[in-house]
């Protein structure tokens, strides 16, 4: 038995290596979320089922693939793990840390580089389907829609010897409890938010509005503000060195925004068209779209990364191509399930609540549910 790090199984999905998974978790668990890829097999059957023994799971594990063995927190995993090697299954790996680890792993990929130097590196949540950004130059930083984890942002930011000056929430998250103020605390970093998404907040930050721009660096990047409502009122976006375009849960490389999770999927609905359909439309067909969420493993480039041509996702994205009546159907009715926790992570991150580490976990468990596919 062998123990590797949610690092070392992303990197095993991301090579698209043949792997079979053991998930001993309970069906309702699983069926819910599990780790998913390119050339990946599944098995399910809970721990409780396995406690007398392996003996039916002989003959349904391949010997031809690596074999790995997953669970809520590990502990379960690796007793399993145990009994597979005495039945003769030789090197069966364990995620370390279970499916809770695998939610919070961070894998930074370098996107490109910036006109006046500088870097833009994409923050992938593999686990959880998250994107953040982080954005250098000139020995400064900013930080876009952060995860909670920000020590894997501020380890980045002292191996390039940076110091983080500016975090941005494009909106405010409903699956994920931001980084935004912690990240502030550690770094004394400016907090920026969309007012309109701020009214019941309970902390201080500085507005992000259309028209005031942030620079990184010498005045050498320009981070240019696009109000763009649909996802949430305030949902605003962002343009980098007038070359990326950062999206927030706006529009994905798949798939388009929900405008339903502070119950206003009517009303926001129009909204959301009139981002999508005319302020992107007006908008450099050759900006390269950076998303805040992927839905599925197809949505992964080669190295990793999650990116598209706005030009390109206006031929191919489906939630850009629909007539006004489909398209409010499409973002109004038969939506997908609602994130988990969804409210008390909305309330987390106005900081009405304030819930301690190991319940935040807990409450993030699960896949982002932030796009309607066409």
């Amino acid at each position: 038995m062998k123990l590797i790090t949610a690092k070392e199984a992303a990197e095993k999905v991301l090579s698209k290596e043949p792997l079979f998974i053991l998930d001993v978790r309970n069906q309702d668990a699983f069926g819910d979320w599990k780790i998913e890829g390119f050339h990946i097999e599944h098995l399910n059957v809970p721990y409780f089922d396995l406690i007398e023994g392996v003996e039916e799971l002989v003959d349904k594990i391949p010997k031809d693939k690596d074999l790995l063995v997953v669970c809520a927190k590990q502990g379960s995993s690796e007793m399993v793990a145990e009994m597979l090697d005495e039945a003769g299954f030789e090197d069966v790996l364990v995620l370390q840390g279970g499916m809770r680890a695998w939610s919070e792993y961070l894998k930074p990929v370098k996107i490109g580089d910036l006109s006046n130097g500088g870097s833009i590196y994409q923050f992938v949540r593999v686990g959880k389907g998250c994107l953040s950004y982080f954005i250098e130059s000139d020995g400064e930083a900013l930080i876009v829609d952060s995860s909670r984890s920000v020590d894997s942002y501020i380890d980045f930011a002292k191996e390039k010897n940076i110091t983080i000056k500016h975090v941005v929430d494009t909106h405010l998250h409903a699956d994920h409890i931001s980084g935004g103020r912690l990240l502030r605390e550690k770094t004394e970093a400016v907090y920026h938010l969309p007012p309109k998404d701020a009214e019941e907040v309970q902390f201080s930050y500085e507005p992000l509005e259309e028209g005031k721009d942030l620079q990184v660096g010498g005045a050498t990047v320009r981070v240019q503000s696009v109000y763009s409502p649909g996802h949430t009122i305030g949902s605003t976006s962002l343009i980098v060195d007038d070359k990326y375009l950062l999206t927030g849960d706006i529009l994905f490389v798949e798939s388009i925004g929900r405008p339903d999770l502070a119950g206003k999927a009517g009303d926001w609905a129009d909204d959301l068209r009139n981002t999508l359909y005319n302020t992107y439309e007006r908008l450099n067909d050759e900006l390269i779209v950076l998303p805040a969420h992927f839905s599925n493993t197809s949505e992964l480039g080669d190295n990793g990364a999650v990116q598209a041509k706005l030009g390109d996702l206006f031929e191919k994205n489906d939630g850009l191509n629909m007539d006004e009546e489909t398209f409010r159907k499409a973002v109004s009715e038969n939506l997908p399930p609602q994130p988990n926790a969804y409210q008390e992570i909305r309330q987390t991150n106005m900081g009405k609540i304030n819930p301690e580490a190991n319940e935040q976990s807990e409450m993030e468990i699960g896949p982002n549910r932030c796009a309607i596919h066409g």
